[in-house]
């Protein structure tokens, strides 16, 4: 049993029924009246986030985690299938608990979280950035290049990707996967 005071980012906590991911929280001690700990809180079974309050010194019951790396082997139109690289055994997952998907491919190392009691699926956390390959792109219009201008791109996963004009199909681009941006073309 944890208090309050154990909060801290990626902590999963048994709240509601349910099984929380703590992705944001802040210790409030207003000048008047008890502290509080004001949480944002993602389910991992279903992904929807909620804001609520704890009092401090609150408990909370703690959810034991580890995280094992697997490998990406493909989707169907439900969730993804996972393979871990020490024991060859498959894993398969929601789609709703993995963000950002689109930018996942065959082959990709990913990090799995999953209750340590019995070893059921709580989360999938893909690499910060990707490399993929542009396989479409729109043409740039000369003369626009006084400014930062961005064109569509459609990379290997299907996923669209505002990129430089000077992009052009067959480039390889590393793109960060929290909020789906360009970052450079890789040679």
């Amino acid at each position: 049993m944890a208090t309050t005071a154990d909060i801290k980012k990626g902590l999963c906590i048994e709240y509601s029924n349910d099984i929380y991911k703590i992705i944001d929280f802040q210790h409030v001690k207003p000048g008047k009246g008890p502290a509080f700990v004001r949480t944002k809180l993602k389910s991992v079974t279903n992904g929807k986030v909620l804001d609520n309050t704890f009092s401090a010194g609150h408990k909370i019951d703690e959810v034991k985690v580890i995280t094992r790396k697997f490998q990406y082997l493909y989707d169907d139109e439900n969730g993804f299938h996972f393979m871990n690289n020490d024991d060859f055994s498959q894993l398969y997952i929601n789609k709703e608990m993995i963000e950002n998907a689109q930018f996942m491919k065959a082959g990709e190392e990913v990090t799995i979280v999953l209750k340590e009691a019995d070893e059921t699926p709580l989360s999938a956390e893909i690499p910060p950035t990707v490399y993929l390959d542009v396989v479409e792109a729109d043409p740039g219009v000369k003369g626009n290049t006084a400014t930062n201008a961005l064109k569509n791109a459609i990379v290997e996963t299907g996923a669209r990707v505002l990129v430089p004009l000077f992009i052009e199909a067959g480039d390889k681009i590393k793109v960060n996967t929290e909020d789906g941006s360009y970052l450079e073309r890789v040679k």
